[in-house]
């Protein structure tokens, strides 16, 4: 059965942190992307707390993924937007707790996203091999 590959080719330095240089997705596969997610929740509150917005987002990502019978081994692609400093120790625990595969990551510091009180925001594609 084909599946998605991930590597670190020898040929350009190792990772800086928990992501796979290359992602490979099989032909035949079926490419899902998803709008950014964000750290709200179900009543719509947006937590001040960049840690607890990092949490919300992950939670939002994987009910987002079960939308479609979806989880986290079929992702193969995260960008992160953040305003503020992540805090990688607390982030990575979250991410660590989250996937047990390392997709290609894109983490790029701006000045603000949709809304002045999101402080991080989290895109992902998805692949499902047929």
């Amino acid at each position: 059965m084909t599946k998605i590959i991930r590597k670190n080719p020898s040929t350009v330095p190792a990772p800086v942190g928990e992501y796979s240089h290359v992602t490979v997705v099989p032909k035949n596969s079926t490419l899902y992307t998803f709008s950014g997610q964000i750290g709200i929740d179900f009543e719509g509150n947006i937590p001040k707390n960049h840690k607890q917005q990092i949490e919300n987002t992950f939670k939002n990502i994987k009910r987002v993924l079960a939308s479609e019978n979806l989880n986290e081994s079929h992702v193969v692609k995260v960008n992160i937007w953040s305003v503020d400093e992540i805090d990688w120790m607390h982030f990575d625990k979250v991410w660590n707790n989250f996937f047990d595969v390392n997709p290609s990551m894109t983490v790029a510091y701006i000045s603000a996203l949709g809304l002045p009180e999101i402080k991080i925001e989290i895109e992902i594609l998805a692949a499902k091999v047929e």
